[in-house]
């Protein structure tokens, strides 16, 4: 999170309003309608839900004061802007405080297929609208905490834990029905055809195996996992996820499923 970004982020005026101009209310448009029509038989009905509850816009990109009014209402949740990228520290502190990190800037139209760095638009069409859910902010409020109180090596296990669920998470309630949750599926058109396709492996969620599975962010998942219903994650809250953290800690990772990213020679 502390890595370099050619993003900067918008700051609101003394009114509490961005203006973005129109160039990049345009690539919001052109995001939010092409992902829009994707997601019907793909995302799980909560998600769906949350999303019309919010309400977004289609022509503009949203002022954050607008989406925390729905969050409040409903699981107390707000937004924060920040910057392109921020701290574990910083992250998981405002998780901690039912405060969703939203970057306010939006990718240019050069990467509009493919970003590394959360923009506006994965944050608030992805994330947000789960925020709704009670059981998926509680889980996310839970995982603030948690991340606040951990050491540095536990914390790159529990970004595991993370990534397999609030980003790249499934719900599977019989072979035949398969939901998206994540929002790193649910903000990618491509992700979301490739996930429900025949290609990827799909496997039963498993808190240790997820804690020691590697991945990286910049191609598409070989390996998924798949809750069974939303409240799953209220049984995963319950449960003693950093004991679990420290039995990953002893074994290790698993063996990558994919190749390691070559590095570039200075």
């Amino acid at each position: 999170m502390n890595k370099k970004t050619q993003y900067i982020a918008r700051v609101a005026d003394q009114t509490g309003q961005i203006n973005y101009p129109q160039e990049e209310n345009d690539i919001w448009h052109q995001l939010y309608t092409r992902q829009l029509d994707k997601l019907p038989g793909r995302a799980c009905d909560e998600y769906l839900q949350g999303l019309d509850a919010i309400s977004l816009p289609n022509d503009h990109i949203p002022q954050l004061h607008e989406i925390d009014k729905v969050l409040l209402e409903t699981t107390g949740w707000k937004t924060a802007a920040v910057p392109a990228l921020i701290s574990f520290a910083n992250f998981f502190e405002l998780l901690a405080n039912k405060a969703f990190p939203v970057a306010t800037f939006i990718r240019s139209k050069q990467e509009l297929d493919y970003l590394q760095e959360p923009d506006i638009f994965h944050e608030i069409f992805g994330h947000c609208p789960l925020l709704t859910n009670p059981s998926f902010a509680h889980f996310s409020h839970l995982y603030g905490q948690l991340g606040l109180a951990a050491t540095p090596q536990e914390r790159v296990y529990l970004a595991r834990l993370y990534w397999f669920t609030v980003e790249f998470g499934l719900i599977q309630s019989d072979p035949e029905t398969l939901r998206i949750y994540g929002g790193g599926i649910l903000s990618s058109p491509g992700e979301t055809l490739y996930v429900t396709g025949p290609k990827p492996e799909i496997k039963p969620f498993d808190l240790l195996e997820v804690l020691r599975t590697p991945y990286r962010i910049d191609i598409m998942q070989p390996v998924y996992y798949a809750i069974e219903h939303i409240s799953v994650l209220d049984d995963l809250a319950q449960t003693d996820i950093m004991k679990t953290v420290k039995e990953a800690i002893k074994l290790g990772l698993l063996p990558a499923k994919f190749e390691e990213k070559k590095k570039v020679s200075s």
